[in-house]
């Protein structure tokens, strides 16, 4: 199931869409200002993001822009704002697709459709972390001039965690998506296998940081360059 978020601060226009999105087998996450929506960014696992531009706080511009910086999801902007210069703005802070107020929804489920079929196509299995870039279909990780050779868990332990930064994951989260949901072994498995990925990445801080949440879990931080 694809999970996407709706950010916009008119709360007839998010029930509209949720009803529209829901019909089709997507689950919805709703967020009525920017700030709103960073948090759901750090807490799920978004797959796509719907954002109006005029919203307190953090508007869809600036969130937009700290969607591409952090996540590799498409993004749409929706919005009463129709003239190109603000056209030519969202796609030069980094939106797929923008739609205009009033809008009907079944446009909206076919776009949604159409960008979730062109990303799977062009988005590669690449996640990066500034120098880090981890290649998912490879199972290579690089700092862009030399190889870093991880066990097959190590890396598959930090490409759970780099491909939804920010977001907080249980060990039996980790344990479950990692080593299966059949794994006789208790959640220190984690912490070891953390402390490693640690030791190999000392070097790395200001790249990204594997944070820690007492009696949670962990997450990855990735630095602001």
């Amino acid at each position: 199931m694809k999970h996407i978020l709706l950010a916009d601060d008119n709360a007839p226009i998010r029930a509209l869409l949720r009803y529209a999105l829901t019909k089709e087998g997507y689950r919805i996450y709703e967020a009525q200002d920017g700030t709103e929506a960073v948090r759901l960014l750090g807490l799920e696992p978004i797959d796509l993001a719907i954002l109006d531009i005029m919203m307190p706080g953090m508007d869809g511009y600036d969130l937009c822009e700290y969607i591409r910086s952090n996540y590799d999801i498409p993004i749409i902007m929706l919005t009463a704002l129709d003239q190109l210069s603000d056209k030519e703005q969202g796609y030069l802070r980094g939106t797929d697709d923008y739609m205009t107020k009033p809008f009907e929804p079944e446009e909206m489920v076919f776009r949604v459709k159409a960008l979730f079929r062109r990303y799977n196509r062009t988005s590669s299995d690449i996640i990066r972390m500034n120098r880090i870039i981890i290649d998912r279909k490879n199972f290579e990780v690089t700092d862009g001039e030399s190889v870093i050779f991880l066990p097959l868990r190590e890396f598959e332990l930090l490409s759970q965690l780099a491909q939804y930064p920010g977001r907080l994951f249980s060990r039996d989260e980790l344990i479950t998506l990692v080593w299966g949901a059949d794994f006789e072994g208790d959640d220190r498995t984690v912490n070891v296998h953390i402390k490693r990925l640690r030791q190999r990445f000392a070097d790395y801080g200001e790249d990204f940081a594997i944070q820690t949440v007492r009696g949670v879990g962990y997450k990855i931080e990735v630095k602001t360059k």
